[in-house]
């Protein structure tokens, strides 16, 4: 079990490394959440911005609870074809329920590698399976952005269990955003329950760049998108970007766009409490 400190000078507990990564030795790969700075977190800024804010995850990590019963995935629904594509919004995918999963087997970990696949091809860092189309609860993660760097995660079921007081301004990016960069503010230090690629359960904390990550990835899984927890002042500064990709889906699939920017509300936000 890592310590119940949330990290400061590292950005992953060193205890859980063993347990709930891979120091990358073979051709697997993952990449999905894009950011502009590198992961020493240097450009974070700690400007206010103006608007209201989200519903606070905080709030609920004291209340500890989880909204609703998630449904349970069958071994069908963890079945894919391919070559995977990023779904990019505003495809319906990426708001729809997504199941717990409860069958550790090798097609699990064959997603997991497909996932590490498309991440390091299209230059993130991150990537959730609603992102590729899989409505699970699986995340993929890996906060040096390159093959053979680092260390990947995985991440099955994940529910977060506490978040420090202190949070940050950071931009980031999105694969399902494609050429969109904007602040959004987060926790800057998160603790986490989960289970591994095997099903094993264990506990984590991160903080900094591994956090925001997490935290991104964890948004995706509970169908909440980036800019759902942006201010209107920076909607504003990426309204026509957004406007774009919705004219684009609706180019391609002759069907009008499920969600306008326009109509947008802030919707409520879950925290992810319960079983891992």
């Amino acid at each position: 079990m890592a310590s119940t400190n949330l990290l400061q000078s590292s950005s992953i507990s060193c205890t859980l490394l063993p347990h709930l990564s891979r120091h990358i030795s073979h051709s697997t790969n993952l990449r999905l959440y894009h950011s502009s700075s590198s992961s020493n977190n240097q450009s974070i800024s700690f400007k206010t911005l103006k608007g209201t804010p989200l519903l606070d995850v905080s709030a609920h990590a004291k209340r500890r609870f989880t909204s609703k019963e998630v449904e349970v995935a069958s071994p069908s629904d963890l079945l894919f074809e391919s070559p995977l594509k990023i779904v990019e919004y505003p495809d319906p995918i990426l708001r729809a329920a997504n199941k717990k999963i409860d069958t550790f087997d090798d097609n699990l970990k064959k997603l997991a590698d497909v996932m590490f696949d498309i991440m390091y091809k299209t230059d993130g860092i991150g990537l959730s399976a609603p992102q590729v189309g899989i409505n699970v609860h699986l995340m993929v993660f890996n906060p040096e952005g390159e093959r053979g760097i680092g260390d990947e995660i995985v991440l099955v079921n994940p529910r977060i269990s506490k978040v420090s007081q202190k949070k940050v301004h950071f931009e980031e990016g999105c694969l399902s955003f494609p050429g969109i960069y904007a602040d959004v503010e987060r926790p800057e230090s998160v603790k986490i329950d989960a289970r591994d690629i095997s099903g094993e359960r264990f506990t984590i904390s991160l903080s900094k760049l591994p956090a925001r990550i997490f935290q991104h990835e964890f948004d995706h899984l509970e169908g909440t998108l980036f800019f759902d927890r942006m201010t209107e002042d920076v909607i504003d500064s990426i309204r026509a970007q957004l406007q774009a990709l919705e004219k684009k889906y609706e180019d391609k699939t002759g069907v009008p766009s499920p969600e306008k920017v326009d109509n947008r509300r802030r919707p409520r936000v879950v925290a992810g409490f319960g079983k891992s």
